[in-house]
């Protein structure tokens, strides 16, 4: 498996609008060292690798001018009212006692429908069991599922569809049966 100027691409666009300040990743003999620089959190790459030099600057050159094109959009594309960029209750939110956060087991690009086109895996509203299959997180175009680990009701739907989520954060929210 080699890298691609497309794969440092995402790559770089997940480190961009991750909270990391750097990242290292070593496959097949390439070295790739995503580091933040500055206020701005402009994304530096340093590339080491046994392939041609010129192999390495074509591809890092193409990543890099892929990555500068999709910089512009802004990154709280997943933020909703009532809640914080980072999936968290805003000031002056009731939570209810009952309620359940649902949090991303992984960074990655979050997906409600199992295809483009398809009907979401659940909706606010949605009966819950443990098991069942609440949306997917591809990482590096692997589709992960997420499950809810709790019986109850989705009330709270809170990335929006196609969005980078990261660790932790809270994707959906659940009234537990009691």
């Amino acid at each position: 498996m080699t890298l691609t100027a497309a794969d440092i691409a995402q790559i770089m666009r997940l480190v961009e609008q991750s909270t990391f300040d750097e990242l290292n990743l070593e496959i097949d003999g390439i070295k790739l060292t995503l580091r933040r620089s500055g206020a701005g959190g402009a994304v530096t790459q340093n590339m080491t690798t046994q392939q041609s030099l010129s192999d390495a600057a074509a591809a890092g050159a193409a990543a890099a001018g892929a990555v500068a094109a999709g910089t512009t959009a802004g990154t709280t594309a997943g933020t909703t009212a009532g809640t914080a960029a980072g999936g968290t209750p805003a000031a002056g939110v009731a939570r209810s006692a009952n309620s359940r956060d649902i949090a991303s087991p992984m960074l990655g690009t979050f997906y409600r429908a199992p295809k483009p086109g398809s009907a979401p895996f659940v909706e606010v509203g949605s009966p819950v069991e443990e098991n069942s299959v609440i949306a997917i997180i591809e990482v590096m175009k692997l589709m992960n599922t997420v499950r809810a680990g709790v019986k109850g009701v989705i009330t709270e739907i809170l990335p929006a569809d196609e969005t980078l989520v990261e660790f932790g954060q809270v994707l959906m929210r659940a009234r537990v049966d009691a």
